[in-house]
């Protein structure tokens, strides 16, 4: 789960590290690590991304006090702290890469391509079992590549649908929409009696089209692969998708007048602002709709036949890379990283959602979480991208890019052409 969110075979072998161990150049650390004379603290280099919007808020602050924590319990092992915002983290990491100067640990927005190059090691060399077993099983699952977990999430989101109380009761409509056809006729009441306001959002653009595309996706049975990992972005349910949105909601003007070029944000502004009757959103929602005093409620998201039973998850990572050796002190350092007490500081700061089973619980008792209480109880059965396919950042993009016009041209055309790409990306992976 990059900023916007809440988007993260046995790879050390044991001859690499022997090798280290008997060479003569080889540092203290490598030394240590090995097996060999330990002569001071080890030191292992950890990255991570910035959430903070402000000097303020920075999350050098969290981490600085996390490491501060680990150091003093682990005496013999020292973090080398490196936060870095999300705008160069990922051009900065693949420049330390690529000159040797690998961190140890990496928290950041995927993970993917990383095992494809044989960095990492599989999160149960770093993990004790309490701590992995901890981890929510759908998250867990969603770090997998080939039935091996690699990405350890960090931070999680998911998807709920927001609607605007007042402008529901103007219009006299007096329930939340359950199915697609609650959704048409709630936008069409809301057209005829509100004047002045997008009755539904679709945001389609550049900024997030393949999250709203597979929302949608979800609730006619569709999505990006089938259960083999085959894409399936042309399937007759995707396609049938499509042509319902742009019948449906788009060429009787129910939504924005190209929803192809309409980012999330300003989907989330004008909700804000009270211009919106409902749309798809995520827990940062609920600020913007409080900062603007509009009278909402979030409650699961319509199917085409009901409300769905597994939203759009999504997810940041954390993960531990094999070249330096330190796979013991990478767990040290993680189970510490993920005590309850860290991992929910870390939520409650930045309003994001739990990935461990015992923050969850945590944070679902907790009065003063409420507002996400619609949002802990879809997080257990999430949907994800597929994460673990190398070839979907490739995907991904191409589904920003021309995704949103099947809902004002021929939508088999646009999932076709797009087809055509997600195959020829898995090929080349």
């Amino acid at each position: 789960m990059n900023k916007k969110l809440l988007n993260l075979s046995a790879l050390c072998a044991v001859g690499v590290l022997a090798l280290s161990a008997c060479s003569s150049s080889a540092s203290s650390d490598s030394k240590d690590s090995a097996g060999g004379k330990n002569s001071g603290p080890v030191t292992i280099k950890f990255v991570a991304a910035d959430y903070g919007d402000s000097a303020a808020n920075s999350s050098t602050g969290y981490w600085g006090d996390v490491v501060k924590g680990f150091q003093a319990a682990n005496p013999d092992i020292k973090v080398d702290l490196q936060v870095v915002n999300w705008n160069d983290i990922d051009k900065q990491v693949k420049t330390m890469i690529q000159s040797g100067n690998v961190p140890d640990v990496l928290q950041t927005g995927g993970y993917a391509d990383k095992v494809t190059d044989k960095l990492l090691y599989p999160a149960s060399d770093v993990l004790s079992p309490a701590t992995q077993s901890n981890l929510i099983d759908t998250f867990a699952k969603a770090g997998q590549v080939g039935g091996t977990q690699y990405g350890i999430p960090f931070v999680s989101s998911a998807r709920a649908f927001f609607y605007n109380k007042a402008l529901f009761a103007q219009a006299g409509i007096t329930a939340a929409p359950q199915t697609w056809d609650d959704i048409k006729a709630d936008a069409a009441a809301i057209k005829a009696k509100v004047p002045g306001v997008t009755p539904y959002a679709l945001p389609l653009g550049p900024e997030e089209a393949q999250g709203e595309s597979m929302i949608w996706e979800l609730g006619n049975g569709g999505g990006y692969q089938d259960a083999s990992g085959k894409y399936t972005l042309n399937s007759q349910a995707n396609i049938d998708t499509f042509s319902w949105l742009k019948t449906n909601l788009v060429d009787p003007g129910l939504t924005y007048a190209n929803p192809a070029t309409t980012d999330r944000k300003t989907a989330f502004a004008d909700f804000g602002a009270g211009k919106v009757g409902m749309l798809n959103g995520h827990p940062s929602l609920i600020q913007k709709a409080k900062d603007g005093k509009v009278d909402y409620a979030a409650v699961p998201i319509p199917g085409k036949t009901g409300p769905l039973k597994s939203t759009l998850g999504v997810a940041d990572w954390m993960m531990a890379f094999n070249k330096n050796g330190h796979k013991d002190q990478i767990k040290k350092f993680l189970d510490y990283a993920y005590k309850t007490e860290n991992t929910l500081k870390f939520d409650e700061l930045y309003n994001l959602m739990p990935v461990t089973k015992d923050t969850l619980t945590t944070m679902s008792a907790d009065p003063k979480h409420a507002d996400l209480k619609p949002f802990f109880s879809l997080l257990p059965s999430a949907t994800f991208y597929p994460l673990g396919d190398t070839s979907w950042d490739a995907v991904s993009a191409e589904i920003k890019k021309s995704g949103g016009t099947a809902v004002a041209g021929d939508p088999a055309k646009v999932l076709g052409d797009l087809q055509k790409k997600a195959e020829a990306a898995a090929a080349d992976k």
